[in-house]
C-alpha cells in the first residue's frame, strides 16, 4: 500500500498540481495585499473616504454587514483580472518563443530534388 501511494504521489501530474496550488496560494496573498493596502485605500479616497467593510444596517438585534460582501466582490474582480493579465502575459511569452523556433520549411531545391528522385524511382519500377 505504501509503495502504491508513493507511485501515485510521484506521478508528474500530482507534482505539477501541488506546485500550482502552492504558487496559486502565494499569488493570492500578493493580490490580497495589493487590494487591501493599495487599491482599496485609493478607491476609498476617490469615493469620499467610505470604507465598504463598515457598511452595515441593523434589523432588531441582527447586524447585516453588506459592506463585507461588497468588499469580497471587489476582491474577486481584481483577483480574476490579475490572473487574466498574468495568463495573457505568459501566453505572449509562449507565442514569442514559438515564433523564435525555426520552422521546418523545406528548401525549394530539396523539394525539387525529392520529386525528381521519386519520378526516377517510379520510372524504373514501371514495366517496360
Amino acid at each position: 500500500m505504501l509503495k502504491e501511494f508513493r507511485e501515485f504521489a510521484m506521478r508528474g501530474n500530482v507534482l505539477d498540481l501541488a506546485v500550482a496550488v502552492i504558487i496559486g496560494a502565494a499569488f493570492g496573498q500578493i493580490v490580497t495585499a495589493l487590494v487591501d493596502n493599495i487599491i482599496m485605500p485609493v478607491l476609498g479616497i476617490l469615493i469620499g473616504g467610505v470604507s465598504f467593510e463598515s457598511l452595515a444596517f441593523s434589523v432588531n438585534d441582527a447586524v447585516i454587514t453588506y459592506g463585507v460582501f461588497i468588499q469580497a466582490i471587489i476582491d474577486f474582480i481584481i483577483i480574476a483580472f490579475s490572473i487574466f493579465l498574468f495568463i495573457k502575459l505568459l501566453n505572449r511569452f509562449k507565442r514569442k518563443k514559438e515564433e523564435e523556433e525555426p520552422s521546418l520549411i523545406p528548401d525549394p531545391q530539396i523539394e525539387l530534388l525529392t520529386e525528381i528522385r521519386d519520378l526516377l524511382k517510379n520510372d524504373q519500377q514501371a514495366p517496360k
